[in-house]
């Protein structure tokens, strides 16, 4: 019997990367799941020089006037899943005249925060019997990866089958098209033909796990707020509508896997039945530092044994 803790859409939120590289103690499981959207999307940035900066953090503008209140404020954007940085008047001045600019010391940001997330890594797991498999999604960018592929520790899952204690994985982060156009976008035809590489190359489709950021059409996993012409919410985010893939599901109904692990629409938490597949997802409150996963015993000949979403 093999327990693995399976959580998604951390986009930055480090204090949630810490609570998924503790949930081997914490939930006694022997293999971590991570099925897309690491990074952060935005550079929040202090200005000022010495100890005293100014900051706006959602819609909030706060004066620091120390260097305790500084590194303070910069943890809470870390928790949050922004890149904080501090820049003098000037350079700010140089930022805001730059789109360019700004995209670079995003990247920079971007990758210098990951390679110390792998480094933490490192510390937390290193010479334990614990597999840790990350597979990015959409919104994260390709060199992402690379910073992946360099970890002792962490695997990278993308495009891949690998095996899960004797149960065989594929992943990708890869979506249908979003109104966001993001990184890992595709038809649902590429899609389609993606999953099937990984899945044509498994030994036992009925007996493998699907880690698809991508929710299933339709599947009640895939549930978001409907929106207007503008990207704006309709009738006050009330509306809902199925945003997911019907590439991930024709391939779901196809193959039925035993367990197909997904992500991307962080408020559509739950679970649900296809055919014979279990599907989860576990959504997301990152912003509130708040971690939710799913712990789930699975046995390579029985199939999943229990599962329970959490939260912490």
């Amino acid at each position: 019997m093999t327990r693995i803790f399976f959580a998604t859409d951390l986009h930055g939120s480090e204090v949630c990367w810490k609570k998924f590289l503790n949930a081997p103690e914490f939930y006694d499981v022997s293999v971590l799941i991570l099925g897309g959207d690491m990074t952060g999307k935005a550079l929040i940035p202090l200005v000022g020089a010495k100890s005293r900066y100014e900051v706006v953090l959602q819609e909030h503008r706060y004066v620091l006037a120390s260097a305790d209140e500084v590194q303070q404020m910069e943890r809470r954007i870390a928790g949050h899943g922004y890149y904080a940085v501090r820049v003098d008047p000037d350079q700010m001045a140089e930022l805001q005249a730059n789109p360019q600019a700004v995209d670079r010391l995003f990247q920079e940001q971007m990758r210098s925060t990951l390679e110390r997330w792998m480094t933490l890594a490192r510390e937390k797991l290193s010479g334990k019997p614990i597999r840790c498999f990350v597979c990015p999604g959409n919104d994260d960018r390709p060199e992402t990866d690379e910073v992946i592929t360099d970890s002792r520790v962490v695997e990278l899952a993308e495009g891949r089958v690998v095996d899960v204690d004797g149960i065989e994985m594929i992943s990708t982060g890869w979506s249908n098209p979003t109104p966001w156009e993001t990184y890992r976008e595709c038809s649902e035809a590429q899609l389609a033909s993606r999953i099937a590489h990984m899945a044509d190359g498994v030994r036992d489709p009925g007996q493998t796990i699907f880690n698809l950021h991508c929710p299933p059409y339709g599947s009640k996993l895939d549930e978001a707020p409907a929106l207007d012409s503008e990207l704006r919410p309709r009738h006050a985010g009330q509306l809902l509508q199925p945003v997911g893939s019907t590439a991930v599901r024709d391939a779901i109904m196809r193959y039925q896997p035993i367990l197909s692990l997904h992500g991307h629409i962080h408020e559509a938490k739950g679970v649900a039945r296809l055919g014979r597949t279990l599907a989860i997802n576990p959504g997301s409150s990152y912003e509130s530092g708040t971690l939710q996963g799913s712990v789930i015993e699975i046995d390579a000949r029985r199939g999943v044994r229990t599962y329970t979403l959490v939260s912490g």
